[in-house]
């Protein structure tokens, strides 16, 4: 049985799989970087931070406990396809069907590591 998508054991396996993942690693380098995610079209709203800072990445369910560079906000149906790379990041700001608030190019330094997330989490087995 998976894990519940934005569930505390989701985050948990995430954070699990990108920091035990070379590549993931290797292509955060020096990079620090903070974001809150908002998932609407849930019950109310789910929300959720990923952060990459001295070459690991931390994500949690809620509101980030630091200062965050950007906050990103995009429907539940995005999330899913991000999720499941059925849509990229770019493509999905590019449609509209992201949101993005803050500092947009702290966010350009994070295309490495989100390039490198569908390969270290493929073997999650998440619920949708």
């Amino acid at each position: 049985m998976g894990v519940k998508f934005l569930s505390a054991e989701w985050a948990q396996a995430v954070q699990d799989a990108l920091n035990a993942n070379e590549a993931f690693r290797g292509s955060v380098g020096s990079i620090s970087a903070k974001v809150q995610q908002v998932v609407t079209g849930t019950a109310g709203e789910a929300r959720y931070w990923f952060k990459v800072d001295g070459g690991q990445a931390g994500l949690g369910i809620g509101d980030s406990p630091e200062p965050v560079d950007a906050t990103i906000t995009q429907d539940y149906d995005t999330a899913v396809a991000l999720s499941k790379n059925e849509l990229t990041g770019m493509a999905a700001y590019m449609s509209g069907k992201l949101r993005v608030a803050g500092d947009l190019m702290k966010l350009m330094q994070l295309q490495g590591p989100l390039g490198q997330m569908p390969a270290a989490l493929q073997d999650i087995d998440v619920e949708y």
